[in-house]
């Protein structure tokens, strides 16, 4: 319940303030630089949160960072009015990602607290699909009320959401055992660091090569889908300006959906589900971004448009939640307890690189073929495709 809460909150800030940027200068350029920045900060303290989540309690983790994100919030809504919008948007947001960044290898280290490695799959599946829900309302919620009320509402209401987390989550009990350090803080995160990189380069390369995988994925599908789903909607489509927001905002929640059914059909189909065959959840994933742009290139209705490229978003993030479900199980029930912290946050960590580039150069990318929005969608399904494929093979290996 507290997870719910705490993302919900989440995904509707996280959902807002690009919005509110991108409807203040209209550029897709501006958007994806700074939804770029965000993501710098989420890469870099993964692996903090990764080392601090093996040597400290877990529950602490989460109730420090869900205050601490309140506060962001509020201190965003007394200052939007009396400075440099743009400057201000981009630290809130860098702070937002750079916090779930931190967060996010508490709660997946937590699993193996938890449960038994048999129920990983099932464990994983309940996250995801807590987020994915949270991801449904919160986008769709937002849109709507953004529309009727603006930005200060909302940040008032997302800023008790992580209040009241926190609060819930102080009463959570997460099994714990302190390690031993090593010596100084930097010498101990160095160490944990180093330790959990060669666990992954040597011990379990299979991982690592994974992790590359999902960097291409991030870089050429997933950036492609966060720029241009808002530009296109918002900017590029001929809706009726007074509901673009808001038809944004059910697109998002679209992708939540998938997200949602996915982590459900995870869950329920979890036996069958195998590593070896992980591949072929990419190779859907990228064959459902030709139908986008197909329909930009041949199809001039901005409703016929604007439905197919929300259904292919949903079918994007169905398969694609039910492929995280299984790489992250695979990473819980191949590495050690006392490494699961570290391990998964390198991981994150390495994943998300790409995440930054990618939103830069769609931005980019989708301002230079203005009237040809097409070309960038095709392009990235065609790249992800050769990527899936490859995937693919080295999964069958599954080594």
């Amino acid at each position: 319940m507290g997870q719910i809460i705490s993302l919900f909150g989440n995904a509707t800030i996280r959902f807002v303030l690009p919005l509110y940027l991108l409807n203040l200068t209209g550029s897709s350029a501006l958007y994806g630089t700074v939804t770029a920045c965000a993501f710098i900060p989420s890469v870099l303290l993964s692996p903090v949160g990764g080392i601090i989540a093996d040597r400290v309690n877990k529950r602490n983790i989460m109730v420090v960072l869900d205050f601490f994100t309140s506060a962001v919030i509020l201190v965003f809504s007394f200052l939007m009015n009396g400075t440099d919008i743009v400057l201000l948007t981009a630290i809130t947001l860098m702070l937002l990602y750079g916090i779930a960044g931190a967060y996010q290898p508490s709660v997946q280290a937590s699993i193996p607290a938890l449960v038994h490695e048999e129920q990983f799959m099932k464990a994983n599946s309940v996250i995801n699909t807590v987020s994915s829900f949270s991801s449904l309302i919160g986008p769709a919620l937002g849109g709507v009320l953004y529309s009727a009320y603006g930005l200060r509402p909302i940040l008032y209401v997302c800023a008790v959401c992580f209040f009241l987390s926190a609060v819930m989550e102080i009463f959570i009990h997460i099994p714990f055992q302190r390690q031993e350090s090593g010596g100084s803080m930097l010498k101990t995160a160095a160490a944990d660091f180093s330790e959990s990189a060669r666990f992954i380069r040597k011990e379990k390369p299979v991982i690592g090569k994974a992790v590359l995988v999902v960097c291409g994925i991030n870089l050429f599908l997933s950036a492609m889908i966060i720029v241009a789903l808002p530009y296109l909607v918002t900017e590029v489509l001929d809706l009726e300006s007074g509901i673009s927001n808001t038809l944004y905002g059910f697109s998002q929640g679209a992708l939540a959906a998938g997200g949602l059914t996915g982590g459900i059909c995870a869950g329920i189909f979890s036996r069958r589900l195998s590593f070896q065959k992980a591949g072929n959840l990419l190779i859907l994933c990228a064959v459902c971004v030709f139908p986008m742009g197909a329909s930009l290139l041949l199809i001039s209705s901005a409703v016929a448009n604007y439905i197919v490229i929300t259904v292919c978003c949903f079918a994007i993030m169905l398969f694609s939640s039910i492929f995280t479900v299984q790489i992250m199980s695979f990473i819980q029930a191949e590495t050690p307890q006392n490494l699961v912290g570290k391990v998964i946050a390198v991981s994150l960590t390495l994943s998300m690189c790409s995440q930054p580039l990618g939103n830069a150069f769609y931005g980019i990318f989708f301002e230079l073929c203005s009237h040809a929005e097409y070309v960038p969608v095709i392009f990235s399904g065609a790249v992800s495709l050769l990527i899936a494929a490859g995937a693919g093979r080295l999964f069958r290996k599954g080594r």
